[in-house]
This record gives structure tokens, sequence and C-alpha cells, in this order.
């Protein structure tokens, strides 16, 4: 079966449609994963001293 020239053009216009919403989805779940590790490591460091200054008091 051949395509015509009309068909292959839709074709093509699809592959890329198809192409840039996987790369903006990939973008998506990038950004969203990054912002979380950033918010986790601000978590992390907030709770820091707290526990190291409660620790340091336990040993004197």
């Amino acid at each position: 079966m051949r395509l015509t020239p009309e068909e292959l053009a839709a074709r093509n216009r699809r592959n890329v449609a198809i192409a840039a919403g996987l790369v903006v989805f990939i973008i998506l779940v990038f950004g969203v994963t990054v912002l979380k590790l950033a918010n986790n490591a601000d978590d992390r460091d907030a709770a820091t001293p707290v526990a190291e200054a409660g620790a340091g008091e336990a040993v004197q």
C-alpha cells in the first residue's frame, strides 16, 4: 500500500506532535522531581541543626 504525499505529510506531523508531547512530559516530570528533591533537602537542612543541638546537649 502506497501512501499519498498528503498522507505522508500528515503522518510526519503526527509523529512530530507525539515527539513534542513526550518531550514536554519528560521535562515536566524532571522539573517536578527536582522541585521535590529541593524541598526535601530544605526540610532536612532545617531539621538538622535541631537534631545536632539536641544530641550535643545530651552528651555533655
